[in-house]
């Protein structure tokens, strides 16, 4: 959970400076979905709802490969344009299945570099009559990334880099909209084309290319956020070969040594060590090396103070233009919580009036304090609809495991605990051994949270509004100051 220097999780509407234009949402609109065609794989995301939290409720890839050898042809892989009419005569079939409006595909890099790229958009048409097919400009999916990373962060400040399979996109992110950005041919199918699949000279070719961002140096210090599969990739396997207690890679967070380590590690080790660690798809494994290269030379000349994964990007840069420009403007973390109490709670009334009550206990609670209390008084009752019997198990691993766009694993383990404690689990639960590993790195905040859970209802008293009558543990409420 960032939070804004003013104390609040708020989003700073996304503004587009006339790079991509939104179009209306159609009244009764439920599901949105997009093919989003890179380099390396096209993927059907189905979106469903008006929401400030994009949901996904279908997300399949099909790994093709048209970027491959384009380096050296100039045209798309034939392999790939094979099996491409199936897959996507498929995916149109699947969203026009769900009743998705609006529907639309965007091509990236190798479609819009390749000679044959526009034949290749035509005959798509053949097999998806009336659906847009668009090619991107370098420029518009820059502009959808930064606005897919905004969508989560809006206080993001530093720098995007979204990579492909045939570009690597950076783009400068500040005060809730991008400004520079600029596309470079570093997608990890065409630098190990360009370098012969040898990491040296991949090594020589991510150097030159990316010294010629003039504006890249003047943001040194800030954080660098990651974004695209082969990214993903290398978060996945630090996850798994560090014991990371959550297997969530959006938002995952890295300081700097530990991302350079971690780098330096997966450009060293031999393939047959990365394809024991648990979980991991063997297809991408010829492509960490070279995603690697690509961020150790990015950390050099950025020399960032962290480096933070998100999923989200493009696509959902795509939904917030094209669907969700009604409710950009909600607290993604606040949105959350009151999304999923008026799916699950048992009155609307009840949080509100909980969020008000709680204040004046907190009188000397910081910023992300304040913003944690929030979101814990808000879903307060989500476990109303679950067996007695395992309301805390349900609702703590409801939160830790639940789709939310700015909500982070240090929040998600902070509220999920004191959402079970305040359902009568034991703290010292096995299944809460994840909270407990996160607060090791949350010492300052753990007081809090004890006060925390001592105000929030017992079931018993959940369904009652607050008064004088009904403040539980009244005499156990000690400050966070």
């Amino acid at each position: 959970m960032r939070v804004a220097a003013s104390g609040r999780i708020g989003f700073v509407k996304i503004k587009k400076e006339g790079k991509v234009s939104g179009t209306d949402v159609p009244q009764g609109h439920h599901r949105a979905a997009i093919v989003d065609l890179g380099s390396n794989s096209v993927r059907l995301v189905v979106f469903e709802g008006v929401t400030r939290n994009p949901i996904p409720i279908f997300n399949e890839k099909a790994t093709l490969r048209l970027g491959r050898g384009l380096e050296q042809t100039g045209r798309l892989n034939e392999e790939g344009l094979l099996v491409s009419r199936d897959v996507m005569s498929r995916f149109n079939a699947i969203a026009r299945a769900m009743n998705a409006h609006p529907f639309e595909v965007l091509a990236t890099a190798a479609v819009r570099d390749a000679s044959n790229g526009q034949e290749f958009v035509e005959t798509l048409h053949e097999c998806m009559p009336d659906v847009p097919i668009r090619i991107l400009t370098g420029e518009e999916e820059a502009d959808y990334a930064a606005t897919g990373v905004l969508c989560g962060l809006p206080d993001a400040d530093g720098v995007v880099a979204d990579i492909g399979g045939g570009s690597l996109e950076l783009i400068r992110v500040a005060e809730g909209r991008h400004h520079e950005a600029c596309t470079r041919p570093l997608g990890v199918i065409r630098l190990s084309d360009r370098a012969e699949g040898d990491l040296k000279r991949a090594r020589e070719v991510v150097e030159a290319d990316l010294d010629d961002v003039a504006w890249l140096p003047a943001q040194k210090g800030k954080p660098l956020y990651l974004v695209g599969g082969a990214f993903r990739a290398l978060a996945k396997l630090q996850i798994a070969r560090t014991g990371y207690p959550l297997n969530i890679v959006h938002l995952y967070t890295l300081g700097a040594d530990e991302a350079r380590e971690m780098a330096t590690w997966l450009i060293e080790t031999p393939r047959k060590i990365l394809e024991k660690l648990p979980g991991f798809p063997r297809k991408r494994l010829d492509d960490v090396p070279f995603a690697a290269t690509v961020l150790r030379r990015l950390m050099r000349i950025v020399q960032p103070s962290q480096i933070i994964f998100s999923v989200d990007g493009l696509r959902e840069g795509w939904y917030m233009h094209k669907v969700g420009q009604a409710v950009a403007s909600l607290d993604p973390c606040r949105a959350l919580a009151d999304e999923t109490a008026a799916r699950l709670s048992r009155s609307m009334e009840l949080p509100g009036e909980l969020v008000r009550w709680t204040a004046p206990l907190f009188q000397h609670e910081t910023p992300t304090e304040t913003a944690l209390r929030d979101m814990a008084c808000r879903m307060s009752d989500i476990g109303s609809f679950d067996h007695p019997e395992y309301r805390a198990p349900q609702t703590y691993l409801r939160v830790m495991r639940m789709h939310g766009v700015g909500f982070d694993h240090q929040a998600r383990a902070f509220v999920a605990m004191t959402l079970a404690v305040r359902y009568e689990a034991d703290p010292t639960d096995q299944l809460m051994d994840v909270s407990r590993r996160f607060w090791t790195r949350m010492i300052a905040i753990a007081p809090y949270s004890s006060a925390l859970r001592c105000v929030l209802p017992t079931p018993s008293a959940a369904g009652q509004r607050i008064s004088s009558e009904t403040r539980p543990c009244r005499s156990k409420m000690v400050s966070s100051g």
